[in-house]
């Protein structure tokens, strides 16, 4: 093919439009001026916590319908996705769906297949503790991309890692149980416990709450037991923890699949549990257990999960109704399991920061809110704060496995305990080490809530403090 000189005059002009389209469209890609905003929720989708999947998805997506104009495809099944739905202008999109494990492993890999393969721009998750370490620190070497923690609650992400983009909007597993330990001192007169607790991040966190409460107000931690998540067997480790009449009770920080097999591997050993001798974590109430764990354990206190069941404020109310809203009977209509209500609170603040960003991904992470108001919060009229650190500061409540009206288990609000920070009144900081196998140690200190405690009756904060 022959180019005369006015081909040349015509073809050249030609070419530099193209490639000013293109470095025009790469410019924008990179500052978040594309059409659509891509978000990527993480969560599990097999071993311990896998029952979360759906309850995660949903609590995440009736944030995302309620605030941001979506709508979900299947009411019954929230992994069918999403609808609709704009923010700044700009359509939202889920580009898919983290399918962990609770293994840092897979939950890299699938981080990577959705913020790299799948070019998500923000992330919502993940589920489970060592997970979420694993992102945080994935989030340090990806300073573009932001990530609001689902409902993982290992202290690390944001106390010992803390990267400028990451976010929790919820509380670590050490402040759900903020309060639970001086419960256990003064209403059932523990002076000596033993505590077994899963061998990962998250476990060592939420026993972390338990000891650091408990040792506060002048108890002892006689033995520490450690079984791998995941156990089947559990008897072996059930032999390592001091008989009955040797402590005065046991706090049990077994979750997911394993907290009723591990149960029942003290009655073979022990026989039937007492109420007055256990305190459980979370997963004594949430996440499929209560069932299994409740009918053998009526009376027992169980450590909060930073929402409050049954709580009487216009606030949990509000939360409840949009639930109800878009996912009907989703898991089982507990939507105070904080498996739902974390990644709910984590699903809006995301809608709000992306707001104030006017949708402009690159400007997400400097946009998202310091503060967010929450269903199951009562202080500064219902409002979470996060600290320094992005980490949410919140109320806790201490729960209680009660008979219902109708003659079943029923779990209730037994206390309030509010703003906890994840300094958990000075005892962990930046510098010192995360929980672990024996982090913290026992010491007698001064809470800011010790003594404070209120009593919550029938879903109401009375002003009667717990003795």
């Amino acid at each position: 093919m022959r180019f005369t000189l006015r081909s040349w005059k015509l073809v050249l002009p030609l070419a530099t439009l193209v490639a000013v389209a293109i470095a025009a469209s790469v410019s924008l890609a990179s500052s978040g001026g594309s059409g659509e905003i891509r978000i990527a929720i993480m969560t599990d989708c097999k071993g311990a916590f896998g029952f979360g999947y759906e309850p995660d998805i949903g609590g995440a997506q009736a944030a995302l319908a309620q605030y941001a104009g979506a709508k979900p495809k299947n009411p019954k099944k929230p992994s069918a996705g999403i609808t609709g739905g704009k923010i700044g202008g700009k359509s939202i999109r889920i580009v898919g769906y983290g399918c962990g494990n609770d293994t840092a492993d897979l939950a890299i890999k699938e981080t990577k297949r959705l913020m790299e393969q799948k070019k998500a721009d923000v992330m919502i998750g993940p589920l489970s503790g060592d997970e979420g370490v694993a992102v945080a620190n994935y989030a340090k070497t990806h300073p573009s991309k932001t990530f609001i923690i689902g409902t993982a609650g290992s202290q690390d992400p944001t106390l010992q890692i803390a990267p400028k983009n990451v976010f929790r909007y919820h509380g670590d597993g050490a402040q759900w149980n903020a309060g639970i330990g001086e419960i256990a001192y003064k209403k059932l007169g523990w002076r000596k416990a033993a505590i077994i607790m899963d061998d990962y991040s998250f476990g060592w966190t939420s026993a972390a709450g338990m000891i650091a409460d408990f040792c506060s107000v002048g108890g002892q931690i006689t033995k520490r037991v450690f079984p791998p998540l995941n156990t089947t067997d559990y008897a072996s480790y059930i032999r390592q923890l001091p008989r009955p009449n040797q402590v005065d009770g046991y706090f049990w920080v077994v979750g997911g699949t394993g907290t009723g097999s591990s149960l029942k591997a003290f009655e073979q050993a022990y026989g039937p549990v007492k109420a007055d001798q256990f305190i459980g974590n979370l997963f004594f109430a949430f996440l499929g257990n209560f069932k299994e764990v409740a009918p053998r354990l009526v009376g027992a206190y169980v450590g909060g999960f930073g929402t409050g069941p049954g709580l009487k404020t216009p606030g949990a109310k509000s939360y409840e109704s949009i639930m109800k809203k878009w996912y009907p009977g989703l898991n089982g209509g507990n939507y105070a399991d904080g498996f739902v209500y974390n990644y709910y609170n984590a699903a809006w603040a995301t809608v709000r920061g992306l707001q104030a960003a006017k949708g402009n991904v690159a400007k997400l992470a400097a946009s998202m809110p310091r503060t967010n108001r929450s269903g199951y919060e009562i202080t500064d009229k219902g409002t979470v704060k996060l600290d320094a650190n992005r980490q949410a500061i919140q109320d806790q409540y201490p729960l209680q496995i009660v008979k219902g009206a109708d003659g079943n288990p029923s779990l209730t609000v037994a206390g309030f305990v509010p703003n906890v920070s994840q300094a958990f009144g000075g005892l962990f900081k930046k510098s010192s080490p995360p929980p672990g196998r024996n982090q913290p140690s026992c010491k007698r200190v001064k809470t800011p809530w010790q003594g404070k405690i209120k009593a919550v009756r029938n879903g109401v904060v009375t002003n009667q403090v717990i003795k």
